[in-house]
């Protein structure tokens, strides 16, 4: 089948390196997930007036205000069919600081509607994120937010970026060290950096049918609107 991010970058996708085919090559009907740990070098956060901000978003697993150096972490990724029919893959970053875990749950789907990816973040898909992808110059997957929508009940409205940030995503593979690497930075064109980390993992293919996902990968609430 062909993965929501193969539908992201068309011919494109053949132009990443072949560990980061692989990585993003795989939907619900492979009944595989990519487990993946490693430690975070850096995990950051910008100035004193972002902590309100990023400890908002530890109270649905989107962001956190905490520092640190070479992080054990673990990334989750699963492929299902949500609730309404659409193709998913779960993003479950888990770090384990010295005194306590820190959580960044999202999960991505192909908008049809929009011809991109979108990233529900948080445990219950309150805030959507259009992506943008592209091949970086060294064959990894490079994303790079856009706007953004917040959801509850019946209510919907764009968020205003003054009180949000643009990521910048880039995840490749390095030969040498025969592993994956991650580097993210948002930033508020306002505020300046806000938070971001870097560092390296292996990955591990697990076959998994499709009533085994684990629940807690899987959003508390599942929103409908792209």
């Amino acid at each position: 089948m062909t993965s929501i991010y193969e539908k992201a970058l068309g011919e494109d996708f053949a132009k990443l390196h072949p560990q980061i085919q692989k990585r993003f090559s795989f939907g619900s009907e492979n009944q595989i997930a990519s487990i993946g740990k490693g430690v975070m070098e850096h995990v950051w956060y910008g100035k004193w007036f972002t902590i309100p901000f990023l400890a908002l978003g530890t109270w649905r697993n989107i962001l956190f205000p905490q520092r640190g150096k070479h992080i054990p972490f673990t990334i989750e990724n699963y492929a299902y069919r949500d609730s309404f029919g659409r193709e998913t893959v779960t993003w479950i970053r888990t770090y384990q600081f010295p005194n306590r875990v820190r959580r960044f749950d999202a999960t991505m789907i192909y908008s049809e509607k929009r011809h991109k990816i979108i990233d529900y973040l948080g445990t219950h898909q309150h805030l959507a994120v259009e992506i943008d992808m592209f091949v970086a110059e060294n064959g990894g997957m490079g994303l790079r937010s856009g706007k953004q929508f917040f959801y509850e009940g019946i209510l919907g409205f764009r968020f205003p970026m003054i009180f949000s940030g643009y990521a910048d995503v880039c995840e490749w593979y390095d030969d040498e060290k025969g592993k994956f690497q991650i580097n993210v930075q948002v930033k508020n064109k306002f505020f300046g950096p806000l938070f971001g980390y870097r560092g390296s993992f292996n990955v591990e293919y697990v076959p998994i049918d499709k009533r085994d996902i684990p629940q807690h990968v899987r959003p508390v609430r599942e929103e409908r609107r792209e």
